[in-house]
């Protein structure tokens, strides 16, 4: 036996200057909160570790919370040393981690999702960094930002892509600091630092940071969070997560530090150690964010494209929806009883279920099976999935799309590169326009008082996500859907296929674009979309697919 639980304040005075640590987290889904927190209470009495470079497979924060919170003091203070720089994929959910990146006064890189679970593994495998076509013909090319989405990290260059070519194709070589130390969370941990999550909500990256941490030439340390410690021998092989010889040392955390998600601290739904059936009862009881009229109509357009696809393949049509619009596209399938012909996927690891929304997105009830998420993320760059469905801040007259990057927001990629890039077909799912509106539906048409006064339909994007270019080349197919039209993207560029009753097209579509899209025949929306209660579909679905 070789008992490894530490007291906090022991272990974290052993992280050196200029270290580079990994931290596993998910908005607040495996997020070692205790440990964080703990780095940043001796940096605060004792001055030291200074110089921290922190990468993340996600983002360990929601506001006010994680390293959000430690962002705060830090912005606040002028003369900060504690952080150098970070590379993570999102920071949406972190507003004081954002005021550091736009003000320059950290390095930030914002690698996908994806690409920092691969890169993960392919350091635990002692390779030089991941090679991938994602990202080519995007701001992570190093022909334009190279994933640099700031001037210091554009000057410091501490994580980088290289354009390499593989057997005639055009690939990206990601590279990053190999982490000194890294941070993980689990459930339980037994006196040997085998460490089980059986009250996580998903499993994340942890094995593959640990890996990382562990490999040569140089090897780190591994600390990991927990609320409980059971004797030796006790865990059944086939639950433990990560092996303890991976693990260096165990901290038991304050159940306050070690919340299932942004708002939940222990559900068992969540870590499905209960699993209900899917009914509307148990959507009902869920932590609820509610839906705009004109959302639905985009989330049920979305609907309405999965079912032509299941008609044509006979068989479950497996998604990705992201967060914002497409999240809600769960809950229409529920709505409408047809949950068993569209299977969703989450980015988190999740397979069927209802997807949560707001601070919890990555969490799901009731799913039938949960990955890893390097493991899940094959799915999606491989072209696994049949679709995705995901939202949208900008999209030029060339189908390049942005998600989520503007000179005063940074919310970085999250996982979107890698999805959109990989998915054979990508339902990009959004509002019009952006800004304060008044849009709603009466009378089966779409109803147009206020218009949001941000055009989202440009000219040219201010960051290239997901690159139009790169889809036509591979024959994906890209729709994008909006309350009022929809379009859809070939060769030759954007072409509009249909528009909403009640809508006049130069007035409330054509003259609210940046450029002009194509013309093809258009249609007006299935008034079905635009109804007050549900859509009423199963009958008709049914009756087509037994023809």
């Amino acid at each position: 036996m070789f008992f490894k639980t530490v007291d906090i304040s022991t272990i974290i005075s052993k992280i050196k200057d200029n270290s580079v640590l990994a931290i596993s987290g998910f908005n607040m889904a495996l997020t070692p909160e205790y440990l964080i927190h703990g780095l940043f209470e001796n940096y605060s009495s004792q001055g030291h570790p200074k110089n921290i470079f922190i990468i993340s497979d996600a983002l360990p924060a929601i506001p006010g919370r994680g390293l959000d919170k430690i962002a705060e003091n830090l912005y606040k203070d002028q003369s900060q040393e504690f952080l150098r720089g970070t590379l993570m994929p999102f920071l949406g959910f972190s507003p004081w981690l954002q005021k550091m990146v736009t003000d320059n006064r950290i390095e930030y890189y914002g690698w996908p999702i994806g690409i920092a679970a691969y890169w993960f593994r392919e350091i635990a495998s002692g390779r030089p960094g991941l090679i991938t076509k994602i990202g080519v013909d995007t701001f992570l090319d190093p022909r334009r930002e190279g994933a640099a989405l700031n001037e210091l990290g554009n000057k410091s260059a501490t994580c980088k892509t290289s354009l390499i070519d593989v057997g005639g194709t055009e690939c990206l070589l990601y590279q990053a600091p190999k982490p000194d130390f890294a941070f993980i969370r689990a459930s339980t941990s037994d006196e040997n630092g085998n460490l089980s999550m059986e009250e996580e909500g998903i499993r994340g990256s942890v094995l593959s940071i640990a890996q990382a941490t562990k490999a040569r030439p140089q090897r780190g340390q591994v600390i990991a969070q927990v609320k409980w410690i059971t004797k030796s021998g006790t865990i059944n092989p086939r639950d433990v997560d990560v092996p303890g010889p991976l693990i260096d040392h165990v901290v038991v955390s304050p159940k306050q530090y070690h919340w299932q998600s942004g708002t939940i601290e222990y559900d068992p739904r969540i870590s499905y150690e209960i699993v209900p059936p899917i009914t509307n009862p148990t959507f009902d009881i869920l932590p609820n964010v509610s839906m705009k009229d004109y959302e639905k109509v985009i989330a049920r357009r979305v609907v309405l494209e999965l079912l032509e696809l299941f008609e044509k393949k006979q068989h479950p049509v497996l998604v990705n929806l992201g967060i914002g619009i497409p999240a809600f596209v769960s809950s229409i399938t529920l709505e409408e009883e047809i949950s068993d012909f569209i299977v969703t996927i989450l980015e988190s690891g999740q397979w069927g279920g209802i997807a949560l929304t707001g601070y919890d997105f990555g969490l799901a009830i009731s799913p039938f099976a949960l990955s890893t998420m390097p493991d899940v993320f094959s799915n999606f760059e491989g072209g696994i999935i049949d679709v995705a469905s995901l939202g949208f801040l900008q999209i030029d007259k060339n189908g390049n799309v942005n998600p989520s990057i503007l000179p005063d927001k940074i919310f970085g990629p999250g996982g979107f590169p890698v999805i959109a890039g990989g998915a054979p077909r990508t339902y990009f799912a959004g509002s019009f326009t952006a800004g304060q509106s008044k849009i709603s539906v009466s009378n089966n048409k779409l109803q147009i008082q206020n218009d949001g006064s941000v055009i989202k339909f440009v000219d040219s994007v201010y960051k290239v996500v997901f690159s139009g270019h790169q889809a036509i080349k591979y024959g994906h197919d890209i729709l994008y859907i909006t309350e009022r039209a929809v379009f859809k993207l070939n060769a030759d560029g954007i072409i509009l296929e249909e528009i909403a009753p009640g809508i006049d097209l130069d007035k409330d579509v054509l003259s609210k674009m940046d450029f002009k899209p194509r013309l093809g025949i258009v249609k007006e929306m299935d008034w079905r979309l635009f109804k007050d209660d549900k859509m009423d579909i199963k009958n008709e679905f049914f009756q087509k697919i037994k023809k």
